[in-house]
């Protein structure tokens, strides 16, 4: 087994008990959620939905104090960020992003663009951040329905300061939807503080939990206002040949990922007593000594930020007269997974100036350990020479 510095695309290891969850469900559980009777395999299974709901909220302080059914579950934040984007934007409307999104955000946008939704993109700085002030100037020439943005780059590492955009997104009564995929988990996140229409998360990530997993976080108001992009059955008002309006059945139709959100649910438990400002800290040492190290590389571009300020264990290198992922594929030969390429996100590699040729992307994770760091910095030597 290699030593995996890949975390940005998920997670790895995960906590024992993620997968000893899974599997007790699996082994001995295996009701359908909503579609039994009473028996005691089918209250198991709606209890630890309904737990895992409580969490989600929780962690996230969601609206009307934490009430669990402004949880959506989804497969992944692509999923909720497709039922956010095409349930709630229609032709004649205006969306505002930043040029640092990941094709979760572009390219449901971009296809809403087609369908008549005017689409204006705020050009971040070519370390990735998007200055406030940028958004405050579109808000002043024009009224926009919607503001979709990451948290933090995917790229990079770069993380946006959320606090200002979402200050400005409230003077304006603009609808602000936020892609946590590299933040949920690492950084702490407050629905209410930050007046969010709708977080968007992904299970697999920081989260801790297993692929196939993610959800939504609804502002009950705006939640209203997003027509469900699939219908079906929900378990429930099954006399009805309409969608119910209720949530959270409104936007869960057909069975969920039961053994994953069993997992999920194991793996808040371990986040919850670990807590989220260890995790931070450890992935912020692991930053820093990491990136003393790379400076140390004659030729090595490094995208975004310089230092760890403002940015997460995430770093995209490039050498000069080197193919990514060439250098990939020698450092996979050694024992090293890393992700090379446009990392499904064009328009952040044409801010970082790193289009097309992408770039090596090497990402930590709270187990890592400086000794395999140190181990791969002496592999990048000899792979690079």
């Amino acid at each position: 087994m290699g030593i995996y510095l890949n975390n940005a695309a998920t997670t790895w290891p995960k906590p024992a008990e993620v997968a000893e969850a899974m599997s007790k469900f699996l082994l001995r559980g295996g009701a359908n959620l909503a579609r039994g009777a009473n028996s005691e395999r089918d209250l198991n299974t709606l209890n630890f939905v309904l737990d895992c709901r409580f969490k989600l909220a929780e962690f996230f302080n969601g609206y009307e104090d934490c009430d669990p059914r402004y949880v959506t579950f989804t497969g992944n934040i692509t999923e909720s960020l497709n039922i956010v984007l095409r349930g709630y934007l229609k032709p004649g409307m205006k969306v505002l992003t930043s040029s640092m999104e990941h094709n979760a955000v572009m390219r449901p946008l971009r296809f809403l663009e087609q369908q008549g939704v005017e689409l204006k993109v705020l050009e971040c700085e070519p370390d990735g951040f998007l200055k406030p002030e940028r958004l405050r100037e579109a808000l002043s020439e024009s009224k926009y329905d919607l503001m979709v943005m990451s948290h933090a780059s995917n790229v990079c590492g770069t993380v946006q300061d959320i606090n200002s955009i979402a200050e400005i997104c409230s003077e304006h009564n603009l609808n602000l939807v936020l892609d946590t995929a590299q933040t949920a988990g690492v950084l702490k996140l407050d629905a209410v503080k930050l007046n969010l229409a709708a977080l968007c998360f992904t299970g697999h990530k920081g989260l801790m939990g297993p692929q196939g997993t993610g959800g939504i976080i609804w502002r009950p108001d705006f939640a209203s206002q997003v027509t469900p992009i699939i219908s079906g059955g929900t378990g429930s008002f099954s006399h009805l040949e309409y969608q119910p309006e209720d949530l959270p059945d409104k936007f869960e139709s057909g069975t969920p990922n039961l053994p994953g959100i069993a997992g999920l649910n194991a793996a808040l438990d371990w986040l919850n007593a670990t807590g989220i400002n260890k995790i931070a800290a450890r992935e912020h040492e692991l930053g820093e000594y990491f990136l003393s190290k790379l400076k140390n590389f004659n030729g090595l571009k490094l995208s975004g930020k310089q230092d760890m300020n403002g940015r997460l264990a995430v770093f995209s290198i490039n050498f000069d007269g080197f193919d990514n992922g060439i250098l990939a594929d020698e450092l996979s030969r050694m024992g090293f997974e890393t992700r090379p390429g446009l990392h499904c996100s064009p328009s952040a590699h044409k801010t970082l100036n790193t289009f097309p040729g992408g770039s090596l992307r090497v990402s930590l994770g709270y187990f890592n350990e400086r000794e395999e760091l140190d181990k791969f910095i002496d592999a990048l030597s000899g792979a690079v020479k």
